[in-house]
């Protein structure tokens, strides 16, 4: 695959499209009402619409490193407020993998330069759980087990949120946990118990 690849495939991808519906791209055009953000992991191998089977306008997407939910991050801030008050979607979604790289770099005591502070947010959700994570004995267990709080500690930071507690109480929005399993392509809901969760902090980070 080089940069000549590309535009050969973009061109023969608009021409699917438009064999299957002339106006496909004027309809396009005419503007976005995504049901779903989707926040997820930069990962080449993860692509949202491919796992969740779903076109261009259906969700609002963000990627990162780990997929984390950081409230000092504005790009992450201003998407997530961008989606959930003016485009008004129904649901979100934090999507964690498998074999995710930045997880697994925050399991290592060395020092990643750059990344040290970004990772440090992935260190905090294992001196969160330690003693449960460090009860499990094999490691690529405990790998997937951080994988999992890790998505579940980003879905508790969308809910500290104001826009995400205005939005739950005013027209139903829902936060869902998910991860998917890179050995066999399956989406995996955690189904976090998010009322037991926040339960004893409900009333620190309650802001509507």
């Amino acid at each position: 695959m080089n940069l000549q690849d590309v535009f050969k495939n973009n061109e023969e991808w608009i021409g699917k499209k438009l064999a299957n519906n002339p106006d496909y791209f004027t309809d396009l055009a005419k503007g976005q009402s995504p049901e779903f953000l989707y926040i997820g992991c930069s990962d080449s191998r993860v692509t949202a619409e491919d796992l969740m089977g779903i076109q261009p306008g259906q969700a609002f997407i963000h990627r990162n490193i780990a997929n984390l939910v950081n409230n000092v991050d504005l790009s992450v801030m201003t998407v997530l407020n961008y989606a959930v008050r003016h485009l008004k979607v129904k649901h979100i979604i934090v999507c964690g993998h498998y074999n995710c790289g930045g997880v697994k770099a925050a399991m290592q005591p060395a020092d990643m330069g750059i990344l040290n502070p970004w990772l440090r947010n992935i260190r905090d959700v294992y001196r969160t759980h330690k003693d449960e994570l460090n009860a499990i004995e094999d490691e690529g267990v405990r790998y997937n087990r951080l994988v999992e709080l890790n998505v579940q500690e980003q879905c508790v930071n969308l809910l500290k949120t104001a826009a995400v507690q205005e939005a739950i109480t005013l027209r139903g929005l829902t936060v869902q946990g998910w991860v998917f399993d890179i050995h066999t392509g399956k989406i995996i809901d955690l189904k976090i118990d998010f009322d037991n969760i926040l339960k004893d902090i409900k009333e620190i980070y309650n802001l509507f």
